[in-house]
């Protein structure tokens, strides 16, 4: 069945940096476009980032533009999303989530304090 596995998340200082990474099983993964997501304490889920199936298109929330970068390594079935300036306005639970699929991870908690 469709596995996604995120890590990476953790408390951070604001301005650090920390790096997510998401394990896909269960399905081609190169075959499918990848995003992240993120839900706040008391927000609706939103975008983040987007990144096509070779990882040639990306697209990101305004709000994290310049700052994030999505990335995928289709050999190890793996995507990331490299947070750098993090604030605490990224604080958030992110998710890995295949669209095509409707399949979310478990999610990894991002705590970012001024």
């Amino acid at each position: 069945q469709v596995q996604l596995v995120e890590s990476g998340g953790g408390a951070v200082q604001a301005g650090g940096s920390l790096r997510l990474s998401c394990a896909a099983s269960g399905f081609i993964f190169s075959s499918r476009a990848m995003s992240w997501y993120r839900q706040a304490p008391g927000k609706e889920r939103e975008l983040v980032a987007f990144i096509g199936r070779a990882g040639a298109i990306t697209n990101y929330a305004d709000s994290v533009k310049g700052r994030f970068t999505i990335s995928r390594d289709n050999a190890k079935n793996m995507v990331s999303l490299q947070m750098n300036s993090l604030e605490p306005e990224d604080t958030a639970v992110y998710y890995c989530y295949v669209y095509t699929l409707d399949a979310w991870g478990q999610g990894t908690l991002v705590t970012v304090s001024s």
